[in-house]
Parts: C-alpha cells; sequence; structure tokens
C-alpha cells in the first residue's frame, strides 16, 4: 500500500490514530469504510485510498468501478516520481486482479503498468519491495514462470526486510513457501507458511489469517492440517466468505471410492 506523510500504518502503539483506524477496518475486511476515512485531496491520501480499494477487488471481485475512480483520481494527483511509481504499481495490481479473477484479460496493461513503475520507484526505495512482490505474482500466476517468481519474491522478501514492512513479509514469506510446496520442499514450505501465519496474527491482520491458516495446512499431515483447515474455515465465514478466492482451497476432498 502506498504510504501517507502521516505517522506509521497503524499496525504499531504510537502511529497516527487515522491510520490506526484504517488499519483495523482494512484488517478486518471492511475496505469501503477504511477508504471513507481518506479524503483524497493529496497525493499520498488519494495512492492510499486507490490501494485500499484495489485490495478489496482482489479480495472480494466486487468494487472495481469505485477502484478505478479513486485511481484515477491518485494518477491525477501524483506529481514526483515516487508517487506516480506508487499509482502505477497500484494500476498494475487492480489490472492483475482483474485478469487473475476473469473479469477482463489485462494482464497486458498490468506489465506494462508494473514497467512503468520500475522506472520511476528508485532501487532501494520503499516502495521497490511492493512493486517486486507483484511482479512475482505476474510471473507466477499469469506467465506460469516459477523461477522468475521466486526471484521476485526474493528481492520483495529483501527489501520488505530492510525496510522493516512485516505485512509484506508475510506475503513474501507466503508466497516462496507455496512454490516450495510446488516443488516438494515440505520443511522449507512448513517453515515459510508458519512465518506467514505468526506475522499476521501479531499484526492481528485477521483478512490475511484464514488464507495463511489454509496454506500452512496444505504443508502439514493429518490431524494437524484438518485443524488448521478447519480454524481458516471459522475465520473465513467470520469475515462472511473473504477472501472470495479461499473457498476453492477449503473445500473438503471429494471422497474416493
Amino acid at each position: 500500500m502506498a504510504h501517507t506523510a502521516m505517522s506509521g500504518n497503524g499496525t504499531t502503539a504510537g502511529d497516527d490514530p487515522l491510520q490506526t483506524a484504517v488499519w483495523r477496518l482494512r484488517s478486518r475486511a471492511c475496505w469501503a469504510d477504511a477508504a471513507a476515512l481518506l479524503q483524497p485531496v493529496t497525493a499520498p491520501a488519494a495512492l492510499q485510498r486507490a490501494a485500499l480499494l484495489v485490495e478489496r477487488c482482489l479480495y472480494t471481485e466486487q468494487g472495481w468501478p469505485e477502484a478505478e475512480d479513486a485511481l484515477r483520481t491518485a494518477e491525477a494527483l501524483a506529481h514526483s516520481d515516487d508517487e506516480r511509481g506508487a499509482a502505477a504499481c497500484e494500476r498494475g495490481q487492480l489490472a492483475y486482479a482483474s485478469t487473475l479473477h476473469g473479469v477482463r484479460d489485462r494482464a497486458d496493461e498490468a506489465r506494462a503498468a508494473l514497467g512503468r513503475a520500475a522506472a520511476l520507484i528508485a532501487p532501494g526505495a520503499r516502495g521497490r519491495a511492493l512493486l517486486d512482490f507483484r511482479r512475482g505474482l505476474l510471473a507466477e500466476n499469469l506467465a506460469q514462470a516459477p523461477q522468475a517468481a521466486r526471484a521476485a519474491y526474493r528481492r520483495a522478501h529483501a527489501g520488505a526486510t530492510a525496510h522493516s514492512d512485516p505485512l509484506l513479509l508475510s506475503f513474501t514469506w507466503r508466497h516462496l513457501a507455496g512454490l516450495s510446496l510446488r516443488e516438494g520442499e515440505l520443511a522449507e514450505a512448513r517453515h515459510g507458511f508458519a512465518e506467514s501465519l505468526r506475522i499476521r496474527e501479531e499484526l492481528g491482520y485477521l483478512v490475511g489469517t484464514a488464507p495463511a491458516l489454509a496454506s500452512l495446512a496444505d504443508a502439514e499431515v493429518e490431524p494437524e492440517a484438518s485443524r488448521l483447515r478447519e480454524e481458516a474455515r471459522r475465520l473465513y465465514q467470520l469475515l462472511g466468505g473473504v477472501p472470495t478466492w479461499l473457498a476453492r482451497q477449503l473445500t473438503p476432498p471429494a471422497a474416493t471410492a
């Protein structure tokens, strides 16, 4: 998510009260309510608002027009390279989500937008880690290029570590673990999924806890796998079926004869 001029991102004591309120709503899948707290009159606020609504699209498969409108506002207010790069990064994420969920194939737009972001966001800048992560998502899920995805996730992981971004670390741990699981490296996968879950529980990132539990379940053996999956199912239902794509992962396997 784009960073604002206000103090912190709401995840730790001493952060700006507005950011704390935004974080609490965001972490409980209340993206529209969180976005309503932000007045898009400055580039940082408009970028953060757009990022919230783009994230809602990814998790709920709804709200596409609102995200587009918010993104256009953010793009109009962006003036510095960092701001234009952050807006391009969100544009790429929205196009990626649309393609991933089968709303409309915007893969070329996603690649172009993330390419623009890479030209604008300086290497080593805080926003570069998020950009690298999203380029990894494209490589893994749209280009079916796991090795390129792994390289991008590792760059993002290093950047998130350098800039003390625990939420992004929870994502890089989880996606690196997913690639390990695909390659049969169970111990490495289990470790990465467990780290992702630990961070999300510590941050109170409720909407991301169910996916973390379900992923760890995929790397565990019974009965622990069923216990984790049931806990994920309970959280998923508590949040009203969000994220929508988790339903497939939580569906029990069909019985065999």
